[in-house]
């Protein structure tokens, strides 16, 4: 599963940065002056997130924390509704494993993050950390596939990934470790992958558009763009005007067959012959707050769409 490798601002980075903040009372920068400090002061002094002492992570605090589960709540209730169940695969991979499937690994490659010892000890063979699950779960796939009556499988999880090897790390944006959903998905034939796809797509606006009330635009992406070893990639797409760019919001990739080939993902039709199935992978992250942040937030600092506030309503005593 991919995320966009662009990025919607600068600035931001995993030092800690020094954002004068005199007074919780203004903004020390303006969100047409400099767009990158306004985003980072903004993130910090309204509670959403705390730096931390590794460049890339960040503490997530209740404020950002809230908004994720409330989009959680409204996504599980909607992926119920296409009979998706909820797993959770774990974090490592063996080498053997991730090298499986070529194309998938040298898109993800130099974002890998490796543990190489225990204590002051060699590893015998390094563990990959998951930078996405294709190659954590198909092995396990093959195993429960076996028949037409196994199908289709559809599985869910929440978790966190692990992705390195970047420059200028951006709070939500662009960060080394970031909390997502996953969905992977086996069908018996490509017309039950494609109808998913677009099913999923369309939650994917939904959560922008209707919770974070972020215009999105739906579309697929060219062949130099799509998901690494996947047949097509699907995503949503949001506009920051401050910076004319556009950032990817959440991807839908209909994989083919190609991760079945791979990791021998077959089944038993009805007549009794073996067939390949058909794959599906798709994901949204924690990016979709710093969206929201950055299309919303004005010179006073954080504004909230009602749907994902905390706090409905405050009041203000003032004296006579």
């Amino acid at each position: 599963m991919s995320t966009s490798k662009g990025s919607a601002a600068k600035g931001g980075g995993g030092k800690k940065k020094e954002v004068k903040k005199e007074t919780k009372l203004g903004m020390a920068y303006r969100k047409d002056d400099n767009f990158g400090e306004w985003y980072s002061e903004v993130v910090v002094n309204s509670e959403m997130i705390e730096y931390y002492d590794i460049s890339g992570c960040y503490i997530l605090r209740p404020w950002a924390m809230e908004i994720w589960e409330l989009m959680k709540e409204f996504f599980d209730a909607e992926i119920k509704k296409l009979k998706l169940k909820p797993y959770y695969f774990p974090l490592f991979v063996t080498e053997n494993v991730l090298q499986k499937e070529k194309d998938h690994i040298e898109g993800f490659a130099p974002e890998v993050a490796w543990v190489t010892k225990s204590g002051k000890s060699d590893l015998e063979a390094p563990i990959a950390i998951r930078p996405t699950s294709e190659t954590v779960m198909y092995p396990y796939f093959s195993k429960w596939i076996r028949s037409h009556r196994d199908l289709p499988l559809r599985c869910n999880q929440w978790c966190n990934v692990v992705r390195w090897e970047f420059s200028n790390p951006t709070p939500f944006i662009r960060s080394r470790e970031f909390l997502w959903q996953e969905g992977h998905t086996a069908f018996a034939n490509k017309e039950e992958a494609d109808e998913e796809v677009l099913q999923i797509l369309e939650l994917y606006r939904r959560i922008y558009e209707e919770f974070l009330a972020v215009p999105v635009s739906k579309g697929r992406k060219s062949e130099v763009e799509k998901f690494a070893g996947g047949l097509y990639t699907t995503s949503v797409e949001a506009f920051i005007p401050n910076t004319g760019r556009g950032i990817q919001g959440a991807t839908s990739h209909c994989l083919g067959q190609n991760f079945a080939k791979m990791f021998d993902i077959t089944f038993e039709n009805e007549k009794g012959v073996r067939e390949m199935v058909w794959q599906n992978s798709w994901a949204y992250t924690t990016r979709s707050i710093g969206v929201m942040v950055m299309t919303h937030g004005d010179d006073k600092g954080l504004v909230l769409p009602p749907k994902v506030a905390p706090i409905q309503v405050g009041s203000i005593l003032t004296g006579k």
